[in-house]
């Protein structure tokens, strides 16, 4: 199974909204960018992503899991991009910052580190299983 990265400024929905949200979980609208497309796109349901406060906080704060694959977006008068659906699995204890992100040598090569402005990213599984480890999971 893939893993992933969600970002999101908590300003406009933070983790907590995302918690609330519960088992229903909630659909993760308003992706804009051709690559970004093609990561929900690829997403299959159970794969699971770290939820990423960005621009306020930068930081890994949980995991949530695809409930539902790519399907389109109502936001989106053009009719060309689409959204999941993802529920909150767990938080992490630690929060895990970019910044101790940047600073670890074996996360050098890590989407977030490299193009951090894409939306939604791929995580490898060495990724995955460092950041879970630095958050205390």
């Amino acid at each position: 199974m893939a893993h992933w990265l969600f970002k999101s400024e908590p300003s406009t929905w933070s983790w907590d909204q995302q918690v609330a949200a519960g088992e229903a979980g909630t659909f993760w609208n308003g992706v804009r960018n051709h690559l970004a497309k093609k990561q929900l796109q690829a997403m299959q349901v159970g794969e699971q992503g770290f939820f990423y406060h960005s621009n306020e906080g930068k930081a890994v704060v949980g995991i949530v899991a695809v409930i539902r694959s790519y399907y389109p977006d109502h936001t989106d008068a053009s009719g060309r991009f689409g959204m999941v659906d993802v529920k909150a699995v767990e938080a992490l204890p630690r929060p895990v910052t970019l910044d101790a992100i940047k600073a670890e040598p074996r996360l050098k090569d890590m989407v977030l580190v490299n193009n951090s402005r894409l939306s939604v990213q791929p995580v490898t599984d060495g990724e995955w299983a460092l950041i879970r480890a630095m958050g205390g999971l």
